[in-house]
């Protein structure tokens, strides 16, 4: 049984709902009871229940309809049929719509007992499974850490350091370098990967949506607000919360988000009792977070209470090694999802990459990539498909900042693209020996896309 599981009993009988409801209650449940099917909805209108014991035949609205209406207020709550009047068609019809089983009177107590256990435990395995698919998908939909960058190597050992503990951490970095990637690697490498992960764009919303955004509200709450409605720090309960661009929320909402990580409860709009939850943080931000506490745009105790592990994501431009890998490994993605025979990048067309300075990062290099592959015509990814703020700037004759290792790095992989992997014409160009080529390309991880493969008549270094 779910923690304090919680049954509405629905009948128009009193001496009914008065022995469920006692009985119930010695097994532990939180109980609730009601006379008829108005009751029982405005009831379901102020809280959650896991099962509703629904008597069939009433005055008024009968079962039948009040469960159709259940159904569409939620449709996890398990409805479990009670009649005096048994019937083949009268069952088939009830769990045709959903009911998970019915009983008939004069009832069985231990019977209805093992029957509201048993539907508990599939309904909590179902949701366990539901969960599990979610979390598979998510894992395997391709989207991973790209970068054998020293600066890349260093943010992943952050990440393998932190996603074990339950600290709270904070993503620091310009948009688009990958903030929300990096939020999903550390959930999906942590204890709570088995629950969700429920991204919160703090950015996107102005502070009355944002407020009912995180903390749901109850009916009635403001207007509009026709039915209860959860937040998202609910459904991150057990799971992980993570606050894009925290930066931007304002002031009440910065007192408000500080009480609830401290007190690991919420509540409601318009609700009077709070919600106990266990959830952890990540945050993400690309503002100057230090400086709009000195200004007093920033509260310092929240500041502090985020900022316990803080990762800083290196712009794209600091890391231009990376971007053949990242270039090729969104073309090979894309392929798959478009459907499209594009299978190479050209020499000519991978220096303009390496020497755009990206200011939109990453997410700027995939729709580069994406909007290459829509133009192309013959297979491949030319200059002349590139957007024209890129094809139309200088090539990459030796590409830009960053360490010696990065600009070496970035040199012998456009080397390798260009002579289309053929060693002994990179090592020429390059002017050094094969053996000292090999040992850079395992040195930096250099690896060439299946096009290379198949046009270099050379093996593969191992």
């Amino acid at each position: 049984m779910p923690k304090q599981a919680s049954i509405l009993i629905v009948d128009d009988e009193l001496s009914v709902r008065d022995s469920l409801m006692h009985w119930f209650r010695k097994d532990g449940f939180r109980v609730a009871t009601a006379a008829n099917a108005t009751l029982a909805l405005q009831v379901l209108e102020q809280a959650s229940y896991d099962v509703v014991l629904l008597d069939i035949k009433m005055p008024g609205m009968d079962g039948m309809e009040l469960q159709s209406r259940i159904h569409a207020i939620d449709p996890k709550i398990v409805v479990i049929m009670m009649t005096a009047f048994a019937s083949v068609d009268t069952a088939v019809r009830a769990l045709k719509q959903g009911a998970f089983d019915y009983v008939t009177k004069p009832i069985d107590p231990d019977e209805l007992s093992h029957l509201v256990g048993r539907a508990l435990k599939e309904r909590s395995l179902e949701a366990e499974n539901t969960q599990l698919r979610e979390t598979i998908a998510e894992l395997s939909s391709g989207d991973f850490i790209v970068g054998d960058s020293p600066a890349m190597q260093n943010v992943m050992g952050m990440i393998a350091q932190v996603a074990q503990t339950n600290a709270t951490v904070m993503i620091r970095g310009e948009s688009g370098t990958g903030k929300e990637l990096v939020a999903r690697t550390i959930h999906a490498n942590s204890a709570r990967k088995y629950f969700p992960i429920v991204p919160v764009n703090c950015g996107a919303l102005p502070d009355t949506l944002l407020e009912s955004e995180l903390f749901g509200h109850e009916k009635g709450a403001f207007t509009g607000a026709q039915f209860r409605r959860k937040g998202r720090l609910e459904m991150a309960d057990n799971g992980t919360l993570f606050l894009d661009e925290i930066g931007t929320i304002t002031h009440k909402m910065q007192v408000d988000l500080l009480r609830v990580l401290e007190s690991s409860e919420v509540m409601r709009l318009g609700g009077s009792h709070p919600v106990k939850l266990d959830f952890r943080v990540i945050c993400a931000t690309h503002e100057d977070l230090e400086k709009a506490v000195a200004e007093g745009r920033f509260r310092q105790d929240l500041y502090y209470r985020i900022n316990v592990f803080a990762i800083k994501l290196p712009a794209l431009r600091e890391r231009r090694g990376d971007i053949p890998t990242l270039a090729n490994h969104f073309l090979g993605r894309l392929a798959s999802e478009m459907d499209k025979r594009v299978s190479e990048i050209t020499p000519e067309a991978m220096q303009k990459l390496v020497a755009y300075e990206w200011p939109g990062n990453v997410r700027e290099l995939a729709n580069a990539i994406e909007r290459a592959m829509v133009v192309s015509r013959n297979g491949v990814v030319g200059p002349d498909d590139l957007p024209f703020s890129i094809a139309s700037g200088p090539d990459a004759a030796l590409p830009g900042t960053g360490s010696l290792a990065e600009m070496e790095k970035a040199h012998i992989a456009a080397t390798l693209v260009r002579t289309n992997w053929n060693i002994t014409q990179a090592a020429d160009v390059l002017e050094i020996d094969r053996a000292t080529l090999y040992n850079k390309i395992k040195k930096y991880g250099l690896q060439r896309s299946p096009a290379d493969v198949a046009t270099s008549g050379e093996p593969k270094p191992s």
